[in-house]
């Protein structure tokens, strides 16, 4: 009998991951054929977060369970990472590269993002993917052979997404989120402002919001452009924001501070709530109102990190 206090379900990240696995497996087998040893990704690990920390602890589990060589390269000078990463983009031998930001916690973090070798980026930070990403350009050729990637925690949430059937698969690939309403609460450059990006990009009308301001991310009405274009809506205000909430299909948090919580009486009644900070975003009564609660989406990013080495490899071969 299903309660009358919580009418919806919380879902694990978990749950959804396990739905990719067999997938990763069967590329894990078909490598192991040419390269016995199978794949190797590294990461670089330069600070002290402890979500980084553990972050890098799942993608080792991940990657060992499914027999990839994972290998977590210290680097305690962060001024030596550079060169760190220039010698993995070198090495034939290591397949993915990925680095646990935040380093320096500035603009040279970005520029560190475009040190690791696109054809080993399994994180989709490289700025041609990210121009791809922008622009709803899907390949890096004209024959659609190469496909471009995504940034993987902004992947993670679509797949996320797709898996709670959000996405109407009914309707044209490219515009299966058409008439749905969006707010991302989070606008790095990393996660949020991609995220928004991408779900506008797939038809949905985004409300983008940071601390300074709040944004509407839209293909326009009827989806007459093929990429998004943005709206600035004015300064952020609790006002605006709950009113943006109230009409709300899923909202999105990303929020990395322990004391930051979202409004629960400003969610809709059976709307989707979806939290990627490593940081508690909702309280526990947003139970009470959504029809799906996923807490956290750790374990589906590193399912689409993995995704993404094997596309990038895939890649390798079909340009040999």
């Amino acid at each position: 009998m299903s309660s009358a206090v919580n009418p919806g379900r919380t879902i694990l990240a978990s749950n959804i991951a396990k739905t990719f696995i067999d997938e990763i497996q069967n590329k894990v087998l078909n490598v192991k054929k040419i390269k016995p040893e199978g794949p190797l990704l590294v990461g670089f690990l330069s600070n002290d977060d402890p979500a980084a920390e553990m972050y890098a602890n799942w993608t080792k589990k991940t990657c060992e369970s499914m027999g990839i060589r994972y290998e977590l390269r210290r680097i305690d000078d962060s001024d030596f990472l550079e060169e760190a990463i220039i010698e993995a983009n070198r090495d034939d031998d290591v397949n993915g590269i990925m680095v646990y930001f935040p380093v320096f916690g500035n603009a040279q973090d970005q520029y560190l993002q475009q040190v690791v070798a696109k054809e080993k980026d399994v994180e989709g930070l490289n700025h041609l993917y990210y121009q791809n990403l922008y622009h709803n350009v899907r390949y890096l050729d004209a024959n659609k052979k190469l496909k471009s990637i995504l940034p993987c925690t902004p992947l993670a949430i679509i797949k996320i997404l797709e898996y709670l059937k959000i996405y109407n698969s009914l309707l044209v690939e490219g515009n299966r989120l058409y008439g749905k309403k969006i707010v991302v609460v989070n606008r790095s450059e990393i996660v949020g402002r991609p995220l928004a990006a991408l779900l506008a990009n797939d038809g949905a009308i985004v409300y983008s919001v940071d601390v300074n301001n709040i944004q509407k991310f839209t293909r326009g009405e009827g989806l007459k452009f093929t990429k998004h274009q943005v709206e600035d809506l004015g300064n952020f205000s609790n006002s605006l924001l709950k009113d943006i909430s109230g009409e709300a299909d899923v909202i999105i948090t990303g929020v990395p501070s322990e004391t930051y919580k979202f409004p629960t009486e400003y969610i809709k009644d059976g709307a989707v709530c979806i939290n990627f900070s490593s940081s508690k975003n909702f309280e526990d009564s947003v139970k009470e109102i959504a029809s799906l609660y996923v807490p956290s989406t750790g374990k589906v990013t590193i399912s689409m990190l993995l995704r993404n080495m094997f596309r990038l490899m895939e890649n390798v071969e079909i340009t040999k």
